[in-house]
Parts: C-alpha cells; sequence; structure tokens
C-alpha cells in the first residue's frame, strides 16, 4: 500500500509540474496568454486535478493500493504552482499597464543615424519591425527605400550614452522577394534605448509594420497595410488597399482609404472616417468606436455586442454601455446587452436583440422593411411619420404601451401585460414586431415641422430724386 500511495503521489506531483512548465513554456513563446487563461479557464485545474485522482483511485483498487486520496503535500504542489503562474501574470500585467509610464533612469540624449538607400522592385513587400520608438512610412514615387533614424538613449551622462548608443543601427535586408528594415547591434531587451524610423517606401509596395512599444503612422499607399502595435497608438490615412491592425493598448485613427478595414485584439479609442470599403471591429476596445461614412458598412464584434450595419452613410459611436447609429441606409442588425441603443434614420431592416437597457428606433421616413425589437427589463421607444403604413403586434409583460398612433389602443389584462395590435395606414407596409418585460413601450408619431412662408418682397425702392449738379466758380 505504501508502494501504491508513493506512485499515485509521483503521478499527480509530475503532471502537475509538466502541466505548469508547458503553460510558462508557451506563454514565454506568446502562444498562450495566462491571464486569459486564469480568467476564463481556470475551472480546467479543477477537472485536471479530479481527473488525476480518479486514475489514482481506480489503480489503487485495481492493485490493492490506497483510493488515491488529496494528501497535504499536493495541496502544498498544487497551490504553490498556482503562485508561480500568477506572479508570472502579475510582472506581465505590471509591464502591459506600467511600461507607458516608467522609463529608465537618467536623461535622454538623441543621435542621428544616416542608412544608405536601397533600390527595390515596385511592388516588393516592405516589413519594418521595431521593439520601442516609433515608425513613420510614407509612400514615394520612386523605387527606393530610404530611412531616417533617431537613436534614443537614456544614461547619466553623455559619455555613457554614447558608449551605448554607438552599436545601435538599422539595416535593410532582403528575404526572398521582400525586404526588411530593422535595427540591430544591441540588446533589443534593454529599456534604455529606442528607436525612431522615419522610412520612405515605394507606394505600391505592400507594407507591413510590427513594433511593441510606440506610435504608428503610414500614409497615403496604393497597396495593402498591415499593423502589428503591442503599446503605441496607430494612424492611417490616404491608402487604396486594405487595411488590417492588430492592438494590444493604444489608440487607432484610419482616414481617407478606399480598401476594407479590419481592427482586432485589445485596445482604447478607434476612429474611422471616410472609407469606400468596409469596416470590422473585432474585440475588447474600452474607448468609443466612431466610424463615419463608410460605404460597404460596419461589423463590430466584442464581448457584449455584435453589430452589422450594412452601409453607414452618417455616424455611429459605440462607447461604454452607448451605442448610437445615425442614418443607416442598409439593414441594422444587433445583438447586445447592458446598452442603451439609438437608431435613427435606419433605411432597410431592423433587427435589435437588446437586455436591461433602453432601446429607441426613430425614422425620419415612413419604415420600407420589417422592425424588430426584444428587449428585456427595460423599455422599447419607437417613433414614427404619421403618413406610414405599416402592420404592428406590440407585447409588453408587467408593463405599460403609450401609443400616439390612432386606432393602435394598448390593450391591458388582468395579469399586468399590455398588448397593441393591428394595422396603421393602409396596413400594406413592413411587419412591426415589439416585445420586452418590464418595461414601457412608447409609439410615437415623429413632429412634422411648419413650413415657414416666404417673406414677402420688399417694396421697390424709390429712386432718388435728381440734383442738379452745382456749378463750380471760375476763377477771375
Amino acid at each position: 500500500m505504501a508502494g501504491t500511495r508513493s506512485r499515485s503521489s509521483g503521478l499527480f506531483s509530475g503532471l502537475v509540474l509538466i502541466s505548469v512548465g508547458a503553460l510558462l513554456l508557451l506563454h514565454n513563446y506568446r502562444y498562450l496568454d495566462l491571464s486569459t487563461f486564469f480568467t476564463r479557464w481556470w475551472p480546467l485545474l479543477i477537472i485536471f486535478w479530479g481527473v488525476v485522482k480518479l486514475y489514482e483511485r481506480t489503480m489503487g483498487q485495481r492493485f490493492g493500493g490506497s483510493s488515491g486520496g488529496i494528501t497535504g503535500g499536493e495541496i502544498l504542489l498544487v497551490f504553490g504552482m498556482l503562485a508561480l503562474m500568477g506572479i508570472v501574470v502579475g510582472v506581465d500585467v505590471t509591464k502591459q499597464h506600467l511600461g507607458g509610464l516608467i522609463e529608465a533612469p537618467g536623461d535622454n540624449y538623441e543621435y542621428d543615424l544616416d542608412v544608405s538607400p536601397k533600390t527595390i522592385p515596385p511592388n516588393a513587400q516592405v516589413l519594418v519591425r521595431n521593439i520601442r520608438g516609433d515608425i513613420t512610412v510614407r509612400a514615394s514615387d520612386d523605387n527606393q527605400i530610404q530611412v531616417s533614424v533617431k537613436k534614443n538613449v537614456r544614461a547619466w551622462s553623455e559619455n555613457d550614452a554614447q558608449r551605448i548608443a554607438k552599436p545601435v543601427g538599422v539595416e535593410i535586408t532582403q528575404n526572398g522577394d521582400s525586404f526588411e528594415v530593422h535595427p540591430n547591434g544591441y540588446d533589443t531587451s534593454d529599456a534604455r534605448i529606442s528607436v525612431d524610423l522615419d522610412v520612405s517606401v515605394p507606394k505600391k509596395s505592400a507594407l507591413i509594420v510590427r513594433t511593441e512599444k510606440g506610435d504608428v503612422q503610414i500614409s497615403d499607399f496604393l497597396a495593402d497595410v498591415s499593423v502589428s502595435d503591442q503599446n503605441g497608438d496607430v494612424e492611417v490615412r490616404g491608402t487604396t488597399g486594405e487595411v488590417s491592425v492588430e492592438m494590444k493598448k493604444g489608440d487607432v485613427k484610419i482616414a481617407d482609404t478606399t480598401g476594407d478595414v479590419k481592427i482586432s485584439g485589445k485596445g482604447g479609442e478607434i476612429e474611422v472616417n471616410d472609407t469606400t470599403g468596409s469596416l470590422n471591429v473585432e474585440g475588447d476596445f474600452y474607448g468609443p468606436v466612431r466610424a463615419d461614412k463608410v460605404t460597404k458598412g460596419v461589423r463590430m464584434v466584442s464581448p457584449k455586442t455584435d453589430l452589422t450595419v450594412s452601409a453607414l452613410t452618417g455616424h455611429m459611436e459605440a462607447s461604454s454601455g452607448n451605442l448610437d447609429v445615425i442614418d443607416a441606409p442598409g439593414n441594422v442588425n444587433l445583438r447586445t446587452r447592458d446598452t442603451e441603443v439609438s437608431v435613427e434614420n435606419p433605411g432597410a431592416k431592423v433587427q435589435i436583440d437588446n437586455r436591461n437597457a433602453q432601446t429607441s428606433v426613430r425614422f425620419s421616413i415612413a419604415p420600407k422593411d420589417d422592425v424588430t425589437v426584444t428587449n428585456s427589463s427595460s423599455g422599447i421607444s419607437l417613433t414614427i411619420p404619421g403618413s406610414s403604413n405599416f402592420e404592428i403586434q406590440a407585447d409588453c409583460h408587467n408593463c405599460d404601451i403609450d401609443s400616439e398612433l390612432s386606432g393602435l389602443g394598448p390593450v391591458k389584462s388582468p395579469a399586468g401585460d399590455a398588448t397593441v395590435s393591428g394595422k396603421y395606414g393602409n396596413g400594406k407596409g413592413p411587419k412591426i414586431t415589439l416585445k420586452t418585460s418590464y418595461g414601457n413601450i412608447s409609439l410615437m408619431r415623429s413632429s412634422l415641422a411648419i413650413p415657414v412662408p416666404p417673406k414677402p418682397p420688399a417694396p421697390p425702392r424709390e429712386p432718388a430724386p435728381s440734383v442738379p449738379p452745382i456749378p463750380q466758380a471760375t476763377e477771375q
């Protein structure tokens, strides 16, 4: 029995050490985020523990040994390994949130560096890679990569700064049909050193930019642009290809593009203006997400919101607890929760599923397609022109319905429910379906603008009386 107990305990301890080692290895090579693993997948640790103990119990009964109970040593081992992974997560979170605020000690010294330009084919792919430092990439009409470099070093003295900065360089290398611009000559983990890159690239080149810390600015490219920035702001302007941005911390601003735009990951604010393509946002962005004039529409997926707007001629803004869509001639399909929703001037089908927050839909012209709004624990407001024609079914559980639409009064049940059902106008139009519970429904008519009468024409002005000229005195 003692031998079985030893073998069982050794099996569990070995599996724990192997599992923790594998998780830490995957985390170091960035195939796994331990903080995400702990917050979402921590029950797997309990399942793993239970599976091992069931195996030990089965083996103990087969060989007449122990039943595989939990020992004090195993508990200490589990908590010790959890503490180790917790320390790793804590260090990473601290770096993520305070890395932009904590600088290496000493003063900052700047040094310019000249890099020999390199001629490349006009359609070659170019990768600009950096660790720390800002990156600016401009499109040019010639077929050269030109790089202007500024080395930044924090040190206690100028002599130390010169010594640290001296080996730091930037090179342009060729990898097959693509070219790469990157710094070299120093330990990239040295927080005292950052390298700012100002790069000029042929405008037809497909561009890829990767950096861990620093702002990125890109403008005027005719090909696809891809950016990966772990900590910094990204701005892209005047491009005609597709734009793809992957963030971890920072803001994104994109304007005047003709290709599709995709933004993913985590970060702060997003602002996309004047694109003839589409906008796809997928991830967890705590700042407001704004979009103006996106011809092919907006698709946004976050932990609590799934929004599709097939065309947007106006404005869309999603912030903490609010989502506004104004002037969307295409379909609007939304699923969300805990978010006040306001949709104005939709031009096609509307389908909204919300929870725990007010939902408002306002039409400035008569709706042409079906409208479906579902809510719970909050109200629904629908404003519609009096000249509209439609069929409506509005149901409210344990709440009231207020209606300004003639002929569509609510029917109240003894249980406290309210219903409005019928046709408005000639009834030959779309179907409107509203359903909520514990929140009132308001059916309102949009106010008609009172025409302002034109101003009467001004009376003709009488010509001023003519005054004969005064004769001038002549000299005698």
